[in-house]
């Protein structure tokens, strides 16, 4: 009987693998300034992300974090269902408690299960309607293929993603959040007396390689989300389905050197050229150069808290701007650094200047509990057209929303 069941276990194991990783893999690049896709092969195709989905845990906490509902000192309950994750797992017990600090470190660094889910019963009252609120934050982060159904990748079949979605995730985390982000390169942290190691060996063996998160169960294959800077140019590269670490390793590294060769000469990508030495010569047509929309932060409560909200926000003042005539404004991003702040509004405006009579943007600095933030604004519209703006981004799958642009806020040129 135990020979039947392990049979039936292998059987399924090769079942599982061959629909989902066995034919091809899935890749994908980002110059990771803009958004531009530099290279990709498969990049749509359904995959089990595994470990990545953790990615999104950790996004719904940064934005908790940012937000003032969360301190990096605060102490989270362990449940027997957080305590009972199977491994990578750092092994807290039911009923101790764990700081935030150290549980978001121990899922970027270990991978840890255990801890995936402490952080997603704080949020909501099981880690299945968590599940859901992780994946409304991905449907309006741009993510429309993709399923969250558990806060780590634990195996699940209805629980997936592609290559593309991914890197939207890797950008809206690198962007939204990049006074968090300098905790992907960790290779090791300290908890209780231990050194906790990881196991992203990009991190050691690439030069410049920063983050961010690997992942692997028998039906995804192995998975990579990793970033890496050179010369002042960043890439994001993803990368899933391989049938073993190392070659996954070899082709996000591939995908980052050459990348960053590329963006070092010039900042307009051949991307037949980068196709062709990234496959090795293999003539895989590229599609047209496409742009991943960077959107602002999605809400860690979707039902009870709304971005567009105007409530308790506290004073602030523009800190840049341009001489304009209308009394509305559109913002569309929030960051928690003045320039990418700045070059997002530039380039919304040039966008949206290919359709609507968009002149001038203005970055409003807010001094929250938890630090400052930049918010990208264009402004200076009348209200009619203030709507059909967003109302257009939208559709796109961008948010945003209108606010007046009045005269109480101090204006000063940049």
């Amino acid at each position: 009987m135990g020979k039947n069941l392990a049979f039936l276990c292998c059987l399924l194991f090769n079942f599982l693998y061959t629909v989902n990783a066995g034919a091809s893999t899935s890749s994908i690049m980002l110059n990771a300034d803009d958004g531009k896709v530099m290279y990709e092969q498969n990049a749509d195709e359904l995959r089990y992300p595994a470990s990545l989905t953790k990615l999104m845990t950790l996004y719904i906490t940064f934005h908790a974090l940012e937000s003032g509902k969360l301190k990096l000192t605060d102490r989270l309950k362990v449940s027997k269902t957080a305590a009972g994750r199977s491994p990578s797992k750092l092994g807290v017990r039911a009923g101790s408690t764990i700081t935030v600090k150290d549980a978001v470190m121990a899922v970027i660094v270990k991978s840890a299960n255990d801890c995936a889910t402490v952080l997603a019963e704080h949020f909501a009252k099981s880690e299945a309607e968590f599940a859901v609120m992780m994946t409304q934050t991905a449907h309006k982060l741009g993510m429309k293929n993709t399923t969250f159904k558990n806060a780590s990748g634990l195996p699940n079949s209805a629980q997936k993603s592609t290559a593309r979605d991914m890197a939207t995730l890797a950008m809206a985390v690198y962007h939204h959040f990049p006074q968090y982000y300098k905790w992907f390169s960790a290779q090791s942290f300290r908890y209780q007396g231990r050194t906790i190691t990881g196991h992203n060996h990009l991190l050691s063996t690439f030069t410049g390689a920063d983050g961010m998160k690997t992942g692997y169960t028998a039906a995804s294959g192995y998975n990579i989300v990793t970033s890496a800077h050179r010369n002042n140019k960043r890439v994001i590269a993803v990368t899933m389905g391989h049938r073993y670490w190392g070659e996954r390793d070899k082709k996000a590294a591939l995908m980052m050197d050459k990348g960053l060769k590329h963006l070092k000469q010039s900042e307009k990508i051949d991307m037949a050229l980068l196709s062709q030495e990234i496959n090795g010569g293999k003539g895989i047509a590229p599609k047209a150069s496409t742009k991943l929309a960077l959107v602002k932060p999605a809400p860690t409560k979707p039902s009870t808290t709304r971005w567009e909200s105007q409530q308790q926000q506290p004073k602030s003042t523009i800190v840049a701007s341009a001489v304009h005539s209308g009394k509305y404004a559109v913002q569309v991003g929030s960051f928690s650094d003045y320039k990418r702040a700045k070059n997002y509004a530039v380039t919304v405006k040039n966008n949206l200047a290919k359709k609507f009579a968009v002149h001038h943007v203005a970055v409003e600095k807010v001094n929250g509990a938890n630090g400052t933030m930049y918010r990208s604004k264009v402004v200076g519209l009348a209200k009619n057209d203030a709507a059909k703006i967003c109302a257009n981004m939208k559709r796109q799958k961008k948010s945003c929303f209108v606010t007046a642009d009045n005269n109480s806020m101090k204006l000063a040129q940049k």
